[in-house]
């Protein structure tokens, strides 16, 4: 797996399906692919978007005609300047992200400034 993301280009996503036990064991894997994708997205699935030279569009009148922006397509890796993920567990996020706020952050929490955890 390892060869096989370091050989990739750029791409929107990637996926990763696995435990959070695999994905821990994993972490070397995962930097690569946070470098090759504008997304990664663990135990879920992309749109299914080709990135292509020929695939831009940048959404309905006027936008199309607007060739600085594009939804799909390899201009559209631009769109993602940092790596996201979506569905990852607890223990994978940084502290600054995780519900328990082991750094005591101030973050809103239904409209509400507070030091608080969120209940799980």
């Amino acid at each position: 797996m390892m060869q096989a993301a370091t050989a990739l280009e750029g791409h929107l996503t990637a996926t990763l399906l696995g435990t959070a036990e695999d994905l821990a064991a994993n972490q070397d894997l995962i930097a690569i692919l946070e470098q090759k994708a504008g997304r990664v997205i663990f135990n879920g699935f992309p749109t299914g978007v080709e990135v292509s030279h020929a695939m831009v569009h940048g959404g309905p009148y006027p936008a199309t005609s607007d060739s600085r922006f594009t939804s799909v397509g390899s201009q559209a890796i631009l769109r993602f300047v940092r790596p996201s993920a979506t569905r990852v567990s607890g223990t994978m996020l940084p502290d600054e992200l995780r519900d328990a706020n082991p750094l005591s952050i101030m973050r809103v929490l239904n409209g509400e400034y507070t030091r608080d955890p969120i209940a799980e």
